[in-house]
């Protein structure tokens, strides 16, 4: 029933997957709602393959797991809804756009504090993404940008990460399997975090710029993260790095290290 997801007093998982499946809807009710509740619409619209436009969500202050897979597998979405929460919290956005495959651009992101596993999987196989949104973000949680453009295969640009305080796993996979990025945003990070870097980049075969600020990776920081990118590149680092070992989770095996 369309009409009643159009009330404003909202409880835990009160639309938890209402239409999931419903692969002949074609219009979304309007869902006004600006106090939200735990996992209020996860799984929402979770394969409705037929919707061509996702409703108004006005709501500024999120819940937990509030928006979590809402759009999964909507493969006939061209354009994502305004997204102005600055207050987030855990899983808000979880795969919330998960293989939208027609999904050709992002929408703006202005919360500067994130929650954990916030963006996790955001648009993960939006494979006609061509741009990322800009990353506002200020304070990093753990796993709060982990796989979040997953399989982005027609990426080619990387958002800034200017943040030099990360988290555990804060950017773990983000952009792997996006094999049209050539350069990697700089990491301006002098201290890593554990998992941070894992996977960030594994299977992105066209990239050949990577430029960090660290001169010790940690324990588990940076595993695999370059497994898979181009056969040539230039990796920068500031003096006092270790570059000797050439692999997947250290320097890429025949990039040129070069001091800046």
């Amino acid at each position: 029933d369309k009409n009643c997801a159009s009330t404003t007093i909202l409880s835990a998982y009160c639309f938890s997957g209402l239409f999931s499946n419903c692969d002949k809807l074609t219009s979304a009710p309007e869902l006004p709602a600006i106090t939200l509740a735990e996992d209020c619409y996860s799984y929402m619209f979770e394969g409705c393959t037929s919707l061509t436009a996702a409703p108004a969500l006005p709501a500024t202050t999120l819940a937990a797991g509030c928006y979590e897979v809402m759009f999964e597998g909507c493969t006939s979405l061209t354009a994502a809804p305004a997204l102005p929460a600055t207050t987030l919290a855990e899983d808000c956005y979880y795969g919330m756009f998960r293989y939208c495959t027609s999904l050709t651009a992002a929408p703006t992101l202005p919360a500067t504090t994130l929650a954990e596993d916030c963006y996790e999987y955001m648009f993960d196989g939006c494979t006609s993404l061509t741009a990322a949104p800009v990353l506002l973000a200020t304070t990093l949680a753990d796993g709060c940008y982990a796989y979040m453009f997953e399989d982005c295969t027609s990426l080619t640009a990387a958002p800034a990460l200017p943040v030099t305080t990360l988290a555990e796993d804060c950017y773990y996979g983000m952009f792997k399997g996006c094999k049209k990025l050539t350069a990697a945003p700089v990491l301006p990070a002098t201290t890593l975090a554990d998992g941070c870097y894992f996977d960030m980049f594994r299977g992105c075969e066209k990239l050949n710029y990577l430029k960090v600020y660290f001169t010790d990776a940690g324990w588990g920081a940076t595993e695999d993260w370059v497994d898979g990118v181009s056969a040539t590149g230039t990796f920068y680092y500031k003096a006092g790095l270790d570059v000797s070992t050439k692999d997947e989770s250290h320097v890429p095996a025949n990039f040129t290290p070069e001091t800046f």
